[in-house]
């Protein structure tokens, strides 16, 4: 989702960055000094105000995106790995977890090589086609990730809340929703090739994304509704999923609770699966997800916002942010939805046995583990 973050600065910030600059040797020079000839077309008036960025922070941008680019396509790597080669792991829910873990292994494939190499030298350096192509690998697999865990939330919804009643999710469907996804992604990705709004180089001349300057309110449409299917639709439908999923498991878990004190027990659970409240652990669950989520996207939100809107100056430094939030968010997704599967978790620490600090087993089939344990136990239809 090509959006980034204001840092909000204010013209007496921006006047003290340029004196920093100034104090390098940089004079009457811009950020956009060093972008190719050929590039120039695609830089926004804007820009040309700005001193160029402190080395060190070229330098720390490119070490960040260097070692979460390593951490993501390892971590993805392993889910995606995993998953697929363990027979007892491949059910149509886990399919989602893994379509996640691929989506988020092929941006960090994509973008954060040649952003590193961006950040050595301090500009953009493969030209015009590429930034276009860098810019919509971005919006492509960031808008897949999102609708993923979308999926992942509806999925988790039907089987918990509506629980026997519900229709399970077949391999087929499965498939038919990760294919959508990817189309749904693609036609919005592939717009701006057609006109409807353009890939451009971001204030840091080291990344691309969408045109969020544009005066052109046909332009600047595309970033609003964009946002709205993109951004609010999707965090909207999985605060609803979630809120359900707690409010059935709060339901159950004191239905447990009130049959334990009609049977004169302390509780119809195993001792060790009674340590940790069900209702409690989902709770933190869903407000992890929902926290990260909201983390990573919205810096680009704001940043587009500001800059549809003008409604702030939005320097150099600050569009770092927005992609720095969106790209960590393909490091903690196999945290959230791999890690956090009892059953992904004994198979990892059966291949990997050094990643395992202790043996800890969960109790596979409590309902707080979401769709993908409790889709293990259910016939496939």
């Amino acid at each position: 989702m090509a959006m980034n973050s204001d840092s909000g600065p204010g013209v007496a910030a921006l006047q003290a960055w340029g004196g920093q600059g100034a104090g390098m040797g940089s004079g009457n020079q811009t950020v956009v000094d060093k972008v190719s000839a050929d590039m120039l077309h695609m830089v926004d008036a804007h820009w040309y105000q700005f001193p160029p960025m402190n080395p060190l922070w070229h330098a720390l941008l490119g070490f960040t995106i260097g070692v979460l680019g390593f951490i993501s396509i390892t971590g993805n790597g392993m889910v995606i790995y995993i998953f697929s080669s363990t027979k007892s792991l491949k059910t149509p829910s886990n399919l989602l977890v893994v379509n996640l873990a691929f989506s988020d292994f092929l941006m960090m494939c994509a973008m954060a090589p040649a952003m590193v190499i961006n950040c050595y030298n301090e500009t953009w350096v493969f030209g015009p086609f590429a930034c276009e192509l860098y810019g919509c690998a971005g919006s492509l697999f960031g808008c897949a990730s999102i609708w993923t865990m979308t999926m992942i939330a509806f999925d988790r919804y039907n089987v918990i809340v509506k629980g026997i009643a519900a229709k399970p999710m077949t391999k087929t469907g499965a498939l038919q929703r990760i294919l959508g996804i990817w189309l749904f992604s693609l036609a919005w990705t592939l717009a701006p090739f057609f006109g409807w709004n353009r890939y451009v180089p971001e204030g840091n001349m080291t990344a691309c994304g969408t045109d969020y300057l544009s005066k052109d309110w046909f332009s600047r449409s595309y970033i609003v509704v964009y946002s709205i299917f993109v951004y609010f639709l999707p965090l909207l439908l999985i605060i609803y999923s979630y809120y359900f999923i707690v409010q059935a498991v709060s339901a159950h878990e004191k239905a447990m609770r009130d049959q334990a004190k009609k049977m004169n027990v302390a509780s119809l659970r195993s001792s060790e699966a009674a340590n940790t409240s069900a209702e409690c652990k989902l709770a933190k669950v869903a407000l992890m997800t929902i926290s990260l989520w909201f983390m990573a996207w919205t810096p680009y939100l704001v940043i587009n916002y500001t800059g549809i809107l003008e409604s702030a100056p939005i320097s150099p430094l600050a569009t770092i942010w927005g992609s720095l939030f969106a790209k960590a968010n393909a490091v903690y997704n196999p945290i959230v939805y791999g890690i956090s599967h009892p059953k992904y978790r004994a198979v990892l620490y059966q291949k990997f046995p050094a990643l395992s600090c202790q043996v800890s087993p969960e109790d596979g089939g409590s309902i707080a583990t979401g769709a993908t344990v409790v889709a293990d136990e259910k016939p496939a239809a």
